[in-house]
């Protein structure tokens, strides 16, 4: 089997809030997202779908994903996709860094190895572990009472995780803190998450005053270091994520007792093969894990479902249905969200189907010759 050609398409997802709102003033209504189909020659076509959050989140930007498919086409076309440590290592010598762009095909070959074999992509990725994963709802950052308001909403759809955006100026990011907290149930979760939005100083202050909560502190600082030094300065259980890029970060971390859980964002780090030998250090070292991506609607939703469902429930922190946040329906068979949990297809490879007629014409298409 060869890869024969690589047809990328751009789609727009609006939010269902308006508008998504994260540190340091940063905000979203309408991401740009990308959808690869990776055909062969046997008639077999993978998909996949990569979707940043903006361009000031992490260094990639939706542009990004559609250059470098074009770029990364030339190193793909005439392997056998099936072959996926020998895909990646034409990627990672063909275009150096840019994880996020290769991600796209990683994950299309996935889907083209569990159809050519007939087996859902969570059973070649280790076994099925959980028949549904927990999910948790990101709350926007707004002022306090606002996002301790909009709890309820998402606890009457099943939610019992929050993340709650914080990240901002630290007296009213400790006010959103108390007040979301206040109106959580027992058993009920609350993250807050700083998108590398404090700095240390600010970091310090947040984490002794809400030392008395019951909160998870996420990601407080821009640089790793940064963070060590306020996880240092707190009891409050540790996330890590944006700087948690690969495995050899992920390695310095836990050599340096650095975190309690990571996010571990599919397409951060170049996508499943990379994603899997990650999550499978973090059991074997014992931490859990936040399975998600930077954004995406169904197709990434099905990505991650997968990921989540071969991952024992002990390390599984919790997962993310990015498309009950769109208003964009385009792939038949991803996941939906029942009573805060989903499921990944058993069909074949990711089990889902594009809806041509919602994405449209390709943006472009490259081709064996």
């Amino acid at each position: 089997m060869k890869i024969t050609a690589l047809r990328v398409y751009q789609i727009d997802l609006p939010l269902r809030e308006g508008r998504y709102n994260w540190s340091n003033g940063n905000f979203i209504e309408v991401f740009d997202s990308t959808v690869l189909a990776l055909e062969t020659d046997e008639g077999i076509t993978g998909y996949a779908e990569c979707c940043p959050l903006g361009s000031a989140y992490l260094p990639s930007y939706a542009l990004g994903v559609r250059t470098g498919l074009q770029e990364l086409a030339q190193h793909v076309i005439g392997l056998d996709p099936r072959d996926l440590n020998v895909v990646n290592k034409a990627m990672d010598e063909g275009l150096r860094g840019h994880p996020y762009a290769k991600a796209p095909i990683d994950i299309a070959c996935w889907d083209i190895l569990g159809k050519a074999t007939g087996l859902p992509v969570y059973t070649l990725l280790g076994g099925k572990q959980q028949d549904k994963v927990a999910l948790y709802r990101a709350i926007s950052q707004e002022d306090p009472d606002v996002m301790a308001k909009k709890i309820d909403g998402y606890r009457k759809e099943g939610y019992t995780k929050f993340q709650l955006k914080v990240g901002g100026d630290a007296n009213d990011d400790i006010a959103r803190i108390h007040a979301t907290r206040e109106v959580l149930d027992n058993g009920e979760v609350l993250v807050a998450d700083a998108n590398t939005g404090w700095n240390r100083h600010e970091a310090a202050r947040v984490v002794a005053a809400v030392s008395h909560l019951d909160v998870y502190i996420e990601q407080p600082c821009m640089t790793y270091e940064e963070c060590l030094s306020i996880r240092r300065r707190t009891a409050r259980p540790f996330i890590m994520d944006e700087n948690i890029t690969d495995d050899a970060m992920l390695r310095k971390g836990l050599a340096d007792d650095a975190m309690d859980a990571i996010n571990l964002k599919i397409s951060k780090v170049g996508g499943l093969t990379k994603a899997r030998l990650m999550r499978d250090m973090c059991v074997n070292a014992g931490l859990a894990m936040t399975i998600e991506d930077t954004w995406g609607g169904d197709i990434v939703t099905a990505t991650i479902a997968h990921l989540a469902a071969s991952t024992p429930e002990a390390f599984s922190f919790s997962a993310t249905d990015f498309n009950s946040y769109g208003t964009v329906d385009f792939a038949a068979g991803a996941p939906k969200r029942v009573d805060g949990f989903m499921s990944p297809s058993d069909a074949p490879g990711l089990g889902i189907e594009p809806d041509f007629d919602v994405l449209g014409e390709p943006e472009f298409e490259v081709s064996l010759v």
